[in-house]
């Protein structure tokens, strides 16, 4: 008998997106970890509409569906990656900051990465998280968080996962972690292949499955 499909990841699109900010969490959700793609799990994309939106790297990806679609009882985790729109337009993003709200308090993880994190903050969604995040941007919203800011690469709180601009091997091993689909074992391997190019790694990968 086939085991149950695993609840999907959703990944939020939009203009401009950061695709190296995203890239290594949902390509190794996706297709799993190791050459036995442990742990995998469908990727779905929602958008503030189903319309096509373009990526920093001039990508076309149309939504799966669009925000007021998303259910967090149907999601295992909400992914939100930097976009100059964060910033600059506030009031168009504050929807999707107000939707990770609704999935922290519904106990659904929320994994946001560079300028998302001041989304966040901006919602207040930090005041009381262990966070990190680009620095300066986070004190530009007057946020009342900065004492749980950490000066680190990634950080997870609970639910809740940041990670600064640069960190995408980081970012994705704290959103592999949290899914709870791999043993520490491999997720260290895992890190050792992706972040510091060690090629011995791949033999504890093979181990799994």
């Amino acid at each position: 008998m086939d085991a149950e499909p695993r609840t999907p990841l959703h990944l939020a699109v939009y203009d401009q997106m950061a695709d190296w900010q995203y890239g290594h969490a949902v390509a190794h959700v996706c297709a799993g970890i190791g050459p036995h793609g442990a742990g995998s799990r469908r990727v779905l994309t929602v958008g503030f509409t189903g319309a096509p939106v373009t990526t920093a790297g001039g990508l076309t990806v149309l939504p799966d569906l669009a925000l007021p679609q998303l259910k967090p009882s149907a999601s295992a985790m909400l992914v939100l990656p930097g976009a100059p729109e964060w910033d600059s337009s506030p009031e168009m993003m504050a929807p999707l900051a107000s939707a990770a709200g609704i999935f922290l308090d519904a106990g659904i993880p929320v994994a946001a990465v560079g300028d998302a994190t001041a989304g966040l903050a901006r919602e207040g969604l930090l005041d009381h998280r262990d966070h990190t995040g680009p620095r300066e941007k986070l004190l530009a919203t007057g946020y009342a968080g900065a004492h749980r800011y950490r000066s680190e690469l990634a950080v997870t709180d609970t639910d809740l996962v940041t990670a600064g601009p640069t960190a995408a091997v980081e970012f994705a091993r704290e959103v592999l972690a949290r899914l709870d689909a791999h043993t520490s074992r491999t997720l260290d391997a895992w890190y050792r292949l992706h972040a510091l190019h060690e090629g011995s790694a791949r033999l504890t990968l093979a181990d799994e499955g």
